[in-house]
C-alpha cells in the first residue's frame, strides 16, 4: 500500500475517533448542565419550521463561516512558516475601520469602490503584521509576545478611531457610534439568488447570503496554489522547518519571516470586510470580535489546508448558529464553546497520533525493505 494511503488512512481514522470522543465528551457536558444530549444534538439541526427559516439560518451559517474561512487562511500561512501569528485579532479589526473610513470619503463606481476598500484593508492589515516581523528578524524578538501585544494596541486605537477622528453621525437615541457610511456602490452584491436554484425562498435576514462568499473562494484557491504549487510557497515552508538548511540552500529565511506575516496581516485585513460590505455598511463599536482567536483553532482543526479550513470553518459557524436552537432545549448556549474546545483538543491530539503511528510505520517498512534487499544481495 503506498505510504501516501497509508497516511491518509491514518489521518481519517484519527479524525473520526476524535469525533466519536468529542460526542462523547459533550453527551456528558449537556447533562452536567441540566440537557438532554439526544434533544441538544437534534437542536443542532433544527433549521427552522418554515423555508423562511431555513434560507435565513443557512444565509446566517454560511455568513459566519466567510470571515472564519479568512481569519483560518490568515493564521495558516504564519504556521507554514512555523510562525505564530497571534496578532490577526488586532490586524483585522484595525483594516477594518480603516478600509470603511477610506471607503466612506468617495464615490466611485462599484468595482473600483470595491477593489480600493480590499486593497486599503490589505495594505493595512500586512503593513500591521510587518511591526512584529521586523521586531522578530532584528531583535530576535517573539512574534507571540510582540502580536499580543500590537493586539492590545489595535484593539483600543480602533476604539478610540470610531469614537473619534472616523466617527460619523450617530442616530438619535443610539449608543453605537459608527464610521460614516459607505455609499451603495461599496455595498457588494449578494448572492440570494442563489437560493432560487435549488428551489428555495431567498433569505430574508440582514444582508443576505454576502456576495463576499465567492471572494474568499477565490482567495483560498489563490492560497493554495502559493503554498502548495510555486517556489514562495516551498520557500516559506523550508525556512519554516530548517532555517539553516534553508540558508544554505540559498534562500533568506529573515525575508521568508518578514513575507510571511505581511502576507498573513494582508489576508487578516480583510476579515472583517465581509460584515463590512455585505451588511452593515460601516465600522462601528458593536463589530464582531473574536474572528481572529477563534481563526487560530479554524487553522489547527483544518491542518493548515485551505480544504480542511472550509471544512472546519463551517463546522465552527454550523455551531455558532445552533446556539438559539439549544436555548430553546434549554441547553445553554455555552455549551457550543465547551464543543468547540473539545473538537479542536482532540483533532489536534488525533492528528499529533496519527501522524507518529504514520512514521513509525513507514520506518518499519522501510526497514523491512531494506532487509529484503540485503538478503537479495
Amino acid at each position: 500500500m503506498p505510504a501516501g494511503l497509508n497516511r491518509a488512512l491514518f489521518t481519517v481514522a484519527g479524525a473520526v475517533v476524535a469525533v466519536v470522543l468529542a460526542i462523547a465528551i459533550c453527551s456528558v457536558a449537556i447533562s452536567v448542565a441540566g440537557g438532554e444530549p439526544l434533544k441538544a444534538f437534534a437542536a443542532f439541526f433544527n433549521f427552522g419550521a418554515t423555508e423562511r427559516a431555513e434560507s435565513n439560518n443557512i444565509a446566517a451559517l454560511l455568513d459566519r463561516a466567510v470571515p472564519l474561512f479568512i481569519a483560518g487562511l490568515a493564521v495558516a500561512v504564519g504556521f507554514r512558516m512555523n510562525l505564530f501569528n497571534i496578532g490577526v485579532e488586532g490586524q483585522y479589526r484595525l483594516a477594518a475601520i480603516c478600509a470603511a473610513y477610506v471607503g466612506s470619503t468617495f464615490t466611485a463606481p462599484a468595482p473600483i469602490q470595491i477593489t480600493v476598500i480590499i486593497l486599503v484593508a490589505a495594505l493595512v492589515g500586512g503593513l500591521y503584521a510587518l511591526i512584529p516581523a521586523v521586531m522578530k528578524v532584528t531583535r530576535g524578538v517573539n512574534e507571540v509576545i510582540s502580536t499580543i501585544m500590537l493586539n492590545y494596541i489595535a484593539i483600543n486605537l480602533t476604539a478610540f478611531l470610531v469614537r473619534g477622528p472616523f466617527m460619523g453621525e450617530r442616530e438619535a437615541g443610539s449608543l453605537v457610534t459608527t464610521t460614516q457610511k459607505l455609499p451603495e456602490s461599496a455595498m457588494f452584491p449578494d448572492l440570494n439568488f442563489v437560493f432560487e436554484w435549488f428551489g428555495l425562498i431567498p433569505p430574508t435576514r440582514a444582508g443576505g447570503l454576502w456576495g463576499f462568499l465567492l471572494v474568499a473562494i477565490v482567495l483560498g484557491v489563490v492560497i493554495w496554489f502559493v503554498l502548495e504549487r510555486t517556489r514562495f510557497g516551498f520557500d516559506v515552508k523550508a525556512s519554516g522547518l530548517n532555517g539553516p538548511a534553508a540558508l544554505a540552500s540559498g534562500v533568506n529565511p529573515k525575508r521568508m519571516v518578514i513575507a510571511a506575516m505581511v502576507l498573513s496581516g494582508g489576508i487578516a485585513g480583510l476579515i472583517g470586510l465581509p460584515e463590512i460590505l455585505g451588511d452593515r455598511g460601516a465600522f462601528n463599536s458593536n463589530f464582531t470580535a473574536g474572528l481572529g482567536f477563534l481563526g487560530i483553532a479554524v487553522a489547527l482543526l483544518g491542518r493548515n489546508k485551505p480544504v480542511g479550513i472550509a471544512i472546519a470553518a463551517l463546522l465552527f459557524a454550523f455551531l455558532d448558529r445552533a446556539q438559539g436552537p439549544l436555548q430553546e432545549a434549554n441547553v445553554p448556549a455555552s455549551v457550543v464553546t465547551i464543543i468547540q474546545g473539545v473538537i479542536v483538543l482532540l483533532v489536534v491530539v488525533a492528528n499529533e497520533v496519527t501522524n507518529r503511528l504514520a512514521l513509525r510505520f513507514e520506518e518499519r517498512r522501510a526497514a523491512q525493505q531494506l532487509g529484503k534487499v540485503e538478503v537479495a544481495a
